[in-house]
């Protein structure tokens, strides 16, 4: 994965939280960057693991010991996820 500095305007108190103190911190402040995106279907759960270089399923984790829960999808994006662990289930790979 490759990283890029990026410069975003905040409020002066706000600049120190946004430097992290360790990798899992910065990993949860990406994929809290992330997370708008993912709720306004913009990129899915996948896409956003991705960029992240990481699991789909530890995202998933982050966002719930964070207190986002996975299962606040639409029936729609939950039968599309459904169907897509059962393709995956059939051909024998792991999740």
């Amino acid at each position: 994965m490759t990283l890029v500095d990026v410069n975003i305007k905040v409020p002066m108190e706000m600049a120190v939280y946004l430097k992290p103190s360790n990798q899992v911190v910065e990993l949860e402040r990406n994929a809290l960057l992330l997370y708008p995106y993912i709720l306004k279907q913009t990129i899915s759960h996948g896409r956003a693991a991705e960029i992240l270089g990481i699991r789909k399923n530890e995202l998933i984790d982050i966002y719930d010991k964070l207190g986002f829960s996975y299962l606040d999808l639409i029936m729609d994006d939950l039968d599309a996820e459904l169907e897509v662990y059962h393709k995956i289930k059939a051909k024998g790979e792991m999740i």
